[in-house]
């Protein structure tokens, strides 16, 4: 089976997560999807880079998703949701690579 990188899995649930709640309007069920995500890249940076990148990760992650809200105000929602996933995924990238 291939292997998903987990920068694509992070990208994916930040955008995901937004997606289903703007378009379920149900924003709990969006935040399903963003933790579900975020699990499974939290449980892989740690299988590929160790605990303390994942939890620095992890931070990240939430902290994008955080930080998307004020950067909407600015850009709009979904220029600020890709910007964060694309933020979250270069970092992703960048730790995993290097751990490899």
């Amino acid at each position: 089976m291939a292997k998903v990188p987990t920068a694509a899995v992070a990208a994916s649930g930040l955008v995901g997560g937004y997606a289903v709640a703007r378009w379920t309007k149900k924003r709990p069920l969006g935040g399903v999807a963003l933790a579900a995500a975020g699990t499974v890249a939290a449980y892989e940076w740690n299988r590929q880079a160790g605990p303390r990148a994942a939890t620095a990760l992890t931070m990240a992650y939430v902290a994008a998703f955080a930080g998307s809200h004020p950067l909407a105000k600015k850009l709009g929602a979904w220029p600020a949701v890709f910007t964060v996933a694309g933020t979250v995924a270069a970092a992703s990238w960048a730790v995993t690579r290097r751990a490899a």
